[in-house]
């Protein structure tokens, strides 16, 4: 798999909420601080605001998609100043647990109609992509931009409004491709000259490719000689280019890679150690033992009984 896929791939744990939700005027409602999740906003129909805690309301229009990739709390609302604003919520509501929702209000104003959707995070296996993240990922709705982006959520709505045979299956995987389509619009933001961080790093194609190298075959004897003959660099530029964009040399984020992945192995799969050793670059089950407390604090038998 590829860096973004594995970052989606390894993220969340069980399965995403959505819900299609009509709001009658006149509304508010807030949805609470949740730590260890994301949400996301898509406008379907009417403007509505996004009002954050000390920040100033966010005008949003329809096809407009926002993301609050770290959970903080938000409200949304017909007006920038309500007057009232319902109790918070989030993914446990019942009201949440259907796909179809109007909320009703003392109007018949027309209804601005949202697409909900919400994400758990398991933080120990969480990509350090993620926490580059900006607070807000706002993704106003322009036409001809972001085609892929615009064509899932069609589709998204279709299968959350009119459920048939197989949604149960298509709105997951729907929601995982969504998540693609806005952080490949974030990535596609070209950095400023001189900028770091991850979205700087998977704009630049030497450390991509080396990046995308380590995720691709983890269990590889990798060496920095190898991994700068991948990027098509020599050894100590691309030594400096990572460690100055990520913060880190390239084999402390293969270490880094090697123990998440085999985190997730011992909690998904019933392989055994020497077998999930092997996969993550191990020949012997003693060193990444060893290697994998050093990481969790814990040995990984007993990691995959408590997880």
């Amino acid at each position: 798999m590829d860096v973004l896929s594995d970052v989606i791939a390894f993220m969340r744990t069980g399965q995403p909420s959505s819900a299609l939700v009509a709001w009658h005027a006149p509304w508010a409602q807030e949805f609470a601080s949740m730590p260890g999740a994301a949400g996301l906003q898509i406008i379907l129909r009417g403007p509505c605001w996004l009002i954050r805690p000390g920040d100033a309301p966010v005008p949003l229009a329809a096809g407009d998609v926002v993301f609050r990739p770290h959970g903080h709390g938000h409200t949304l609302a017909d007006s920038p100043s309500p007057l009232a604003i319902a109790p918070a919520c989030g993914p446990d509501d019942p009201r949440f647990s259907q796909r179809h929702i109007s909320v009703p209000a003392r109007s018949d104003a027309p209804a601005t109609v949202t697409l909900c959707g919400g994400y758990r995070l398991d933080r120990a296996l969480t990509h350090p992509l993620l926490n580059d993240l900006p607070e807000l990922i706002h993704l106003p709705a322009h036409l001809g931009r972001h085609p892929e982006l615009r064509s899932t959520v069609d589709l998204l709505a279709t299968e959350l409004e009119h459920p048939r045979l197989g949604t149960d299956a298509i709105v997951p995987a729907l929601l995982d491709t969504l998540l693609l389509h806005i952080l490949r619009a974030w990535l596609d933001r070209r950095p400023a000259p001189g900028a770091t961080g991850w979205a700087a790093a998977l704009n630049d194609p030497a450390t991509t490719a080396a990046l995308q190298a380590m995720h691709r075959d983890p269990a590889r004897p990798w060496t920095v000689a190898m991994l700068a003959a991948e990027a098509g660099l020599s050894r100590a530029p691309f030594a400096r280019r990572f460690t100055a964009l990520l913060g880190q040399p390239p084999l402390t984020y293969l270490t880094w890679w090697r123990m998440t992945t085999a985190a997730r192995l011992l909690r998904e799969s019933d392989a055994p150690l020497h077998t999930i050793a092997t996969r993550v670059g191990y020949t012997s089950e003693f060193a990444f033992a060893g290697a994998f407390k050093r990481r969790y604090g814990t040995a990984p038998g007993r990691y995959r009984r408590t997880g």
